[in-house]
């Protein structure tokens, strides 16, 4: 038979019992006893819940709360509080026939506690072990936080669900916002377990990668646990519109580890939600939280009239570690062109950081057999080192390197040197310095530098230059005080100074014959001196000065030889020396002067500040280190010291005793402020500086009088530019051939001075923001090739990272700022002026007139303008012009530059997507400059 409980459900069904008929009564009756006595222990598989009584709820000993019934299920006390009861005769302990089963029991409850709140109510429901929350609802599980509209925590399923809701205007409103550790993600709608960790995810958004660069979006998402995702119909952006992206790449099916990667299969990228044909089988994305990872580079393409198609900066990146990274990149060239280089930065913190560059390129020029035919090799080597002040406060280590081919920016066709093929120059240095503290103080400092001129292909090195130093001593001043006077102020200090120099050029750099030609000199100096004041307002100091040079190498000259028809000189290598002294001695003072104005003038009061002094030096004939040689074929004689050529200079001839005059003066002025609330005029300086100075010789037999020296400086607009000139007076005549006569040019029928040469320089800055909070911040990345540190040579175009926008990534998107400008537009533009005049011999002539210039202008909040230029007024005609046009599509970029004229005759165009990991998403076209023989 079936039994079943009393009031029980269908579902519970008992074991049936077969019995066979006896033929005693009594054992029947026997047996009905027990049955009767057995039935509450014979139950196969559950025990029925007992009907609760229905009588009035009170508590008593046989109620208890949820939190004393149900111990595992970890509660916030906000449920006690509610006095929700559970009647404990609802409860029951069943004993199993089967005491010990092999299958482990299951965990009824969560393990850990629950905290939730919700701002309109919290409904639990016994009969359906859930519990309700309504708007603005929040649930906090572990390391998993949730807010949504509505949620529903199923805490016997140990799962929870959560969606949006509806506002007055029937919009869907508070959208679930679901973080676990650090991933986030923000559905529409999401089921999660937490005892499984798993969940169902529709239509979720989560932005990955360093700075949230990459959002992924998918209608439905599969969370298999805390690194797996599994996605479907998901989309990939950088778009900064998440509600509406420009573009984006459809994925169809995805497996999705957050922070790592993103596998897909068939993917193509829509723009304006219309699909493309930019499409590929299957696709990978690294979302690596670090900062960047080894990856390829692909290369820009385009093509040069005498070279061909080519293929430049595509390479490999390597992410060494977190201190070293380096990116290998080549460029080729159809016709048999190539180059390469090679990009490393490293830093650590605290200690020190830099960069390395090596570049070279293999230039080739026509075909093999034609006449035109060339083959060059150029290289250039960049490398800069800076050593944090708290790694050694005792010394420092430092580079500035840039040196190579002196053609190599003129010849590159890479668009990396766009804007450095204009510099002329190409300087290094690398020092070493380290100080011994203690007294008297010792500082050490080795350094090489290098000085390249790309016009003449001349370089300068010295490799290396040694400096030490001593502290100054006073062995005369007091332990304690101020030092007063002639005798307590008395010092003396010890320099030495060695250097190791060589000039070569181009084609014998590093050769033997470059060290051949080295020289090699030593000078010890020890001055001496002391300072005090007479009648309280003249300063005076008086120094004497030794100085031993040391030479590796000396000359020797031979009377003129007929058979050759010069004078011959030998080399002599080894040590040689000479040793001389000279004595200085100057006075000078301040003297003011002030002029004021009338009250209620504008202008209140003019000072001028006039500094005299006059100085004498006296540096006695070395004469002992002077011979002589006969010249030339008539027996003339000369004097020369086998010292000549040497680093330091020679032993002075004949005595020397000048006397010097200078004057400084600076004019300054009171004014009104024009801020009605401050209470004290405001100082302004009309002239920076007016300078003139001169000397006289004593012991000159002739043209004692040195050229009057002027230079000053003009301050105009709030110091935002200043006026630099300066000139140079002599007042001796000069002859037909040009050479200064002893006569004075007043006497010659001339002005009292006659202008030999001046120069004139300035620079101005001004924008938008000059007459307003707003301006357009351009940073530019020259010097990193080597180049200017501002746009007046044009601005380097490196297509192959798509970095045009600088920082534009960076810009804060607010949303006035999609709106058109009025009548006011940001802008900026500077300034460069450069004027030199010379008539050092009545050429009377300009020989540099020229400005240049460049400026930027945003049209609106995404459109661009740049110019970089100039004119030559003394050549009639402008200088490199570069155009540059720039549009910011959003997530895109667009680029075009154009060099209208020149021998750089060139244009660019560019669009890709801005972000640094979907770069290569991209189309260029160019043109690149015609080669100029």
């Amino acid at each position: 038979m079936y039994a079943r409980p009393a009031g029980g459900t269908p579902g519970h069904i008992f074991t049936k019992i077969g019995f066979k008929a006896l033929q005693a009564k009594i054992t029947y009756i026997l047996l009905m006893l027990i049955l009767l006595f057995c039935h509450p222990f014979l139950f196969a598989q559950e025990t029925p819940v007992k009907q609760p009584l229905n009588i009035e709820a009170r508590k008593d000993s046989s109620q208890v709360s949820i939190k004393e019934a149900l111990p595992e299920l970890k509660i916030n006390d906000s449920i006690i509080a509610n006095d929700i009861l559970l009647d404990t005769t609802q409860i029951s302990t069943v004993q199993d026939s089967i005491k010990k089963d092999s299958v482990p029991p299951k965990k009824q409850f969560i393990d850990d506690q629950i905290k939730y709140k919700a701002k309109d109510y919290q409904k639990t429901v016994r009969s359906e072990n859930k519990i309700y929350l309504y708007n603005e609802a929040e649930v906090y599980y572990q390391d998993t936080e949730l807010k949504s509209g509505v949620i529903v925590i199923d805490y016997e399923k140990k799962e929870v669900y959560a969606g949006r809701i509806k506002d007055s205007t029937g919009t869907l409103t508070q959208a679930p916002y679901f973080k676990q550790g650090n991933n986030i993600v923000e559905p529409d709608s999401i089921r999660y377990n937490f005892d499984t960790q798993r969940a169902l995810i529709w239509n979720s958004r989560s932005e990955q990668t360093v700075g949230g660069e990459m959002n992924v979006f998918a209608e439905v998402t599969k969370k298999e646990n805390d690194s797996v995702y599994f996605l479907h119909e998901g989309k990939l952006t950088t778009s900064k519109n998440l509600d509406d992206p420009e573009y984006y790449i459809r994925v169809r099916k995805a497996k999705f580890v957050p922070k790592k990667k993103v596998i897909a299969g068939f993917s193509n990228m829509y723009i304006a939600d219309v699909p493309t044909p930019i499409a590929v089988p299957f696709a990978y994305f690294p979302m690596s939280e670090k900062s960047s990872e080894s990856g390829l580079i692909f290369p820009s393409f385009g093509e040069v009239n005498d070279r061909g198609y080519f293929l430049q900066n595509g390479g490999y990146y390597f992410a060494v570690n977190d201190h070293l990274d380096l990116a290998v990149l080549g460029d080729y060239y159809t016709n048999g062109s190539y180059g390469f280089r090679t990009e490393t930065n490293y830093a650590v913190r605290y200690k020190f950081r830099g960069n390395f560059n090596f570049r070279f390129e293999n230039l080739v020029n026509s075909q093999k057999g034609f006449p035109d035919y060339s083959r060059q090799t150029q290289y250039n080597i960049q490398w800069s080192h800076n050593q944090d002040a708290k790694a050694n406060p005792n010394s420092r280590f430092s580079a500035s390197l840039n040196l190579g081919s002196s053609r190599y920016y003129k010849d590159s066709y890479n668009q990396v040197n766009t804007g450095n093929h204009m510099q002329n120059t190409l300087t290094s240095s690398i020092s070493y310095s380290k100080s011994f503290p203690g007294y008297p103080a010792v500082n050490l400092s080795l350094t090489a530098t290098h000085s390249q001129n790309t016009n003449t292909e001349v370089i300068n090195m010295t490799l290396p230059t040694l400096q030490a130093s001593m502290e100054r001593i006073y062995p005369f001043a007091p332990k304690s005080g101020i030092k007063k006077g002639f005798f307590q102020n008395i010092n003396f200090q010890y320099n030495l100074r060695a250097e190791n120099r060589f000039q070569t050029t181009d084609s014998l750099f590093f050769k033997k014959e470059m060290f051949e030609d080295a020289k090699t000199g030593f000078r010890h100096s020890i001055p001496l001196s002391t300072n005090f004041k007479i009648f309280k307002y003249l300063s005076t100091s008086v120094s004497v000065n030794y100085d031993d040079v040391w030479q590796l190498k000396t000359i020797r000259r031979h009377d003129y030889d007929p058979e050759l028809e010069e004078a011959p000189i030998d080399t002599i290598n080894g040590f040689d020396r000479f040793g001389q002294y000279n004595f200085s001695a100057s006075l000078g003072t301040t003297l003011y002067g002030m002029f004021t104005f009338k009250e209620g003038k504008k202008i209140q009061a003019i000072r001028h500040t006039m500094r005299p002094s006059i100085s004498y030096g006296y540096t006695p004939g070395f004469d002992q280190y002077y011979d002589e040689y006969i010249a030339n074929e008539e027996g003339e004689t000369r004097e020369y010291t086998r010292f000549e050529g040497g680093i330091y200079g020679t032993p002075s001839r004949g005595n020397s005793n000048n006397i010097g005059i200078s004057i400084s003066n600076t004019l300054e002025a009171k004014v009104t402020d024009k801020d009605t609330t401050a209470t004290e005029p405001k100082k302004i300086t009309l002239l920076n500086n007016l300078n003139f100075s001169t000397s006289y010789n004593i012991a000159a037999d002739s043209l004692p009088w040195s050229p009057l020296r002027v230079t000053g400086g003009v301050p105009l607009f709030d110091n935002k530019m200043t006026i630099n000139f300066g000139a140079t007076l002599d007042p001796y005549a000069i002859d037909n051939s040009g050479r200064r006569i002893e006569k004075f040019n007043i006497d010659n029928g001339g002005s009292l001075f006659r202008l030999t040469n001046a120069n004139l320089t300035t620079s101005y800055t001004i924008s938008s923001k000059t007459f307003k909070d707003s301006s357009i911040d351009r940073k530019n990345d020259n010097t990193r090739s080597g180049g200017r540190d501002d746009d007046l040579f044009g601005v380097q175009q490196d297509f192959s990272d798509g970095r045009m926008f600088p920082d534009d990534e960076d810009e804060d998107e607010e949303e006035e700022d999609t709106k058109f400008y009025g009548a006011t537009l940001p802008w900026d533009l500077r300034l460069a002026y450069s004027m030199t005049y010379s008539n050092s011999n009545r050429q009377n002539e300009i020989s540099n007139n020229s400005l240049m210039f460049s400026g930027n202008v945003e049209l609106s909040p995404k459109w661009r303008m740049g110019i970089s230029s100039g004119y030559d007024f003394k050549n009639r005609g402008f200088t490199y012009t570069q155009l540059r046009f720039e549009r910011d599509l959003e997530s895109w970029r667009m680029n075009f530059s154009w060099t209208p004229f020149g021998n750089r005759t060139s244009w660019y165009f560019f669009i890709g997507i801005k972000s640094s990991m979907l770069s290569d998403i991209k189309w260029e076209k160019r043109r690149n400059p015609d080669r100029q023989l």
